[in-house]
């Protein structure tokens, strides 16, 4: 009986023991399906882990997404900033909407180019300086037509793939001392200033109009004291280190003309959209290709001093930002080089000769991808979402006419600023240094030309190096850059003789 009574107890407990079984069944069943949504996850995660290498960076893609955000914001001014450069009222007479089209497509090129190519959180787009070469230079003081101007800048950007994938253009860059380097980026910072503030008629031309004479403009005129309310704006937030300050003020400055204008009457130069549809004028793509015989048409000194002027100042402005971008993220090895330049610096190659063919300036790397690099960026996943963004602007053009030259000009004149911070590392004492450094910096307003600037800066350069017998001091290279800047000159002067 009691055997009896113990095998029923026992199987008292099977029912109980397949009931708790029955239970913890279903639960395991739902632990399998909770780890599983992280598991997916983490395999979408892992294909941008493996491509961007973002544990390796320290980084991760939310923190990737918001740095590429605050890039965008940082750099969108030139959105709205190119048209008023390259657009229909200044030398090029570009429509405004198709500058608009080409500075986008320009941006997402280069920008998805060095994330891909280099992994470097960077972000590239037509550059302040290049534009102005572009239109004040090639257009303006060369007189090259709009076709013709991108057909330089589609050659430029073949011969920069040249030099690239041969190493050249590393080894020209290294010719030039770090003097001229810094002057150059100072003088081009002038130019740009000297842009707005007649843009935003701060600056007036005297005596008939003449450049050379320049004057205070009238504070009487609305759109002057927008310009410089705009400019305030701008100085506080720039100094407040707020983010995405020049694209605020902008904004900002935009919003106060046009309720000047249209609430109170003044005469801004805000255009009201005739209509809210996004435009995409492709109008200059592929114009590059037809202004080759208008290029080579022109004087043979025109023509160097238009290729000469490409190269110079794209090389400098390219090699200065990639090095202060990178220092930022801390890219830079133990000697101060930055590990995958040529990869970077082919990025930049292949988007100018890009941007041409769609019909913009010369592309290159922005200044402002320390923005979203100091937001925690480190791989080019940032440029990836940068990138984005700017496919997302190309469906602006409804409203770029509500963003007067009184908004833009501010920011010009702050860039300027901000570019003349290398002047710093001028010994301004050491006249060997000083004269071919001064001469570069204040030529390039004075002269209203990059190119002369650059030519007067390296002239002089070897002339100070002739009177000291320190010629042999030269790097060979910048023997060719004096040549050239010389024959230059030759040629024009033989020009206006009638001799050629």
């Amino acid at each position: 009986m009691a055997k009896k009574k113990k095998k029923n107890n026992a199987n008292t407990k099977k029912p109980e023991t397949a009931q708790k079984a029955s239970l913890e069944k279903p639960q395991a069943q739902n632990k399998s399906k909770q780890a599983s949504a992280p598991a997916a996850a983490a395999a979408n995660e892992g294909v941008i882990e493996r491509f961007f290498h973002l544990s390796e960076h320290g980084t991760n893609a939310k923190t990737e997404i918001i740095a590429g955000l605050t890039t965008f914001f940082a750099m969108a001014y030139i959105i709205f900033l190119n048209p008023l450069i390259i657009g229909q009222d200044s030398p090029t007479g570009i429509p405004n909407t198709a500058v608009v089209t080409a500075t986008c497509i320009g941006a997402v090129i280069g920008t998805w180019l060095i994330g891909l190519l280099s992994n470097y959180p960077m972000a590239q787009a037509p550059g302040l300086g290049l534009n102005a070469v572009f239109a004040y230079t090639l257009c303006g003081a060369f007189g090259l037509s709009s076709s013709a101007a991108l057909s330089a800048v589609l050659l430029a950007g073949i011969f920069f793939i040249l030099l690239t994938v041969t190493g050249a253009r590393t080894a020209l860059v290294k010719a030039i001392p770090i003097t001229l380097k810094k002057a150059i980026g100072a003088g081009i910072g002038m130019f740009i200033a000297l842009i707005g503030f007649v843009n935003a008629g701060i600056v007036i031309g005297e005596g008939g109009g003449s450049a050379t004479t320049i004057g205070l403009g009238s504070f009487a005129d609305p759109k002057v004291l927008l310009a410089c309310v705009g400019l305030l704006i701008t100085i506080i937030l720039v100094v407040q280190k707020v983010p995405a300050a020049l694209f605020i003020s902008m904004i900002i400055t935009s919003v106060i003309g046009c309720i000047s204008q249209f609430c109170f009457g003044s005469d801004i130069g805000v255009t009201a959209p005739t209509s809210w549809v996004p435009y995409l004028d492709f109008s200059m793509f592929g114009k590059c290709f037809t202004g080759f015989g208008d290029l080579f048409s022109a004087p043979i000194a025109s023509l160097l001093a238009t290729m000469l002027t490409l190269v110079m100042v794209d090389m400098f402005d390219t090699i200065g930002t990639l090095i202060g971008a990178a220092d930022k993220a801390g890219y830079l090895d133990e000697n101060g080089d930055l590990p995958k330049i040529e990869k970077a610096m082919l990025a930049d190659a292949i988007a100018t000769s890009a941007g041409a063919v769609v019909g913009t300036s010369t592309v290159t790397t922005y200044v402002e991808s320390t923005a979203g690099i100091s937001a925690g960026g480190r791989t080019g996943l940032t440029s990836m979402v940068t990138g984005l963004c700017f496919v997302l602007s190309l469906f602006l053009s409804p409203i770029i006419g509500l963003v007067p030259s009184s908004a833009t000009a501010p920011i010009l004149i702050v860039v300027g600023i901000m570019m003349c911070g290398s002047l710093m590392d001028i010994d301004w004492r050491d006249l060997d240094a000083a004269i071919p450094c001064f001469l570069t910096v204040v030529g390039m307003p004075f002269f209203y030309s990059i190119t002369d600037g650059l030519a007067f800066g390296f002239i002089s350069y070897f002339i100070v190096k002739l009177a000291k017998g320190k010629i042999k001091d030269m790097n060979p290279l910048m023997y060719l850059i004096v040549i050239l800047f010389v024959i230059k000159y030759l040629l024009s002067a033989l020009q206006s003789m009638g001799i050629i």
